[in-house]
């Protein structure tokens, strides 16, 4: 149907079993993402922001699993899929920049040979020759800025720095042209200048190709130049969801004001920053009710007793707290 979202998620569990017991990693995410949106996902750590995007690419690590829920992609339910049917998805149509670039690159192949092997492996009826790959591939680098594309296509990902590794992820994640890319913090450990050029790049790649982001990232100043839309995960769960300019002009869950109340300020200088109180509760525990409920200052009795439902606010902006459901 004509208006429905790229990506939809529905009810999402996925527990990680231990000795210690179940890890409730993702506890009922719902989450649309638009076509030719830039979802950015923030929270702290240990959140699950993550595990999420593990779990649509169906790369949930043992001893995880996904309990229950429905993950649509083009109206297709990746989790309906078979091994084989999802790792034709997974690559092409969706692919995925993870955290390190450097050690999400292999050391023993060189960045030619990994760049071709994604080409050939999705795009085998175009691409009948490891020539043409190659030839893909260094199109590619020089897409993602890198020069001398050609000569680079030898190297080993040692001999690069990590700005240039992660372009090299990003000419991977984009060299079959997916409908969806996550990229989970793609700007760690990158300096300042480095980051603003890579995601100058994505945002370039994406108008070039059409391709949705899902972005996960700490950092909220990246948020509000680079996405259309944020979600905020918090205990496994997300706890509120906005375009970005209602995101940071009205935010209603105590726990989005907590985050946006700890980014420094120019206008602060000299004062203590803030912090939000307590910690993330541990996930081997599901509490009955918020799971922010230790942490909130609007806390009501009811929180403690009951989790509290989905509640739409305007247009877009939807909020799990007591305090808009009463």
């Amino acid at each position: 149907m004509p208006g429905d979202p790229l990506l939809r998620i529905e009810d999402l569990h996925t527990r990680f079993l231990t000795s210690r017991g179940d890890l409730h990693a993702l506890t009922g995410v719902d989450l649309d993402l638009s076509k030719g949106d830039t979802l950015g996902i923030v929270g702290e750590s240990g959140c699950g922001k993550s595990v999420l995007a593990l779990s649509i690419l169906g790369l949930v690590p043992s001893p995880g699993r996904i309990e229950r829920g429905r993950i649509f992609f083009e109206g297709t339910d990746l989790l309906g899929l078979s091994q084989d049917g999802l790792r034709r998805i997974r690559g092409g149509r969706i692919s995925m920049i993870f955290q390190e670039p450097v050690t999400s690159l292999n050391p023993v192949y060189t960045i030619g040979d990994q760049i071709a092997e994604v080409i050939r492996l999705h795009q085998g009826d175009q691409v009948k020759t490891r020539s043409m790959a190659r030839s893909m591939a260094a199109h590619m680098l020089e897409k993602v800025g890198i020069s001398n594309a050609r000569v680079r296509l030898k190297d080993y990902p040692h001999q690069l720095s990590g700005g240039m590794c992660q372009r090299v992820m990003i000419a991977m994640a984009l060299a079959c042209r997916p409908r969806l890319m996550i990229a989970d913090e793609p700007t760690t450990a990158l300096d300042v200048t480095t980051q603003a050029q890579i995601l100058s790049l994505m945002n370039g790649l994406k108008e070039q190709t059409g391709t949705s982001i899902i972005l996960v990232t700490h950092d909220l100043g990246i948020v509000e130049g680079f996405c259309q839309n944020c979600a905020v995960m918090y205990a496994g769960t997300i706890v509120e969801s906005a375009g970005v300019e209602d995101f940071f002009a009205d935010p209603l869950h105590p726990y989005t004001r907590g985050l946006l109340r700890a980014v420094p300020d120019v206008a602060s200088r000299g004062q203590r920053l803030y912090s939000i109180p307590g910690q993330v509760p541990s996930l081997w525990e599901t509490p009955q009710g918020c799971s922010f409920f230790d942490r909130c200052e609007e806390r009501m009795d009811i929180c403690r007793k009951q989790r509290p439902p989905i509640v739409k606010k305007g247009n877009n902006h939807m909020v799990r707290c007591w305090r808009y459901a009463t």
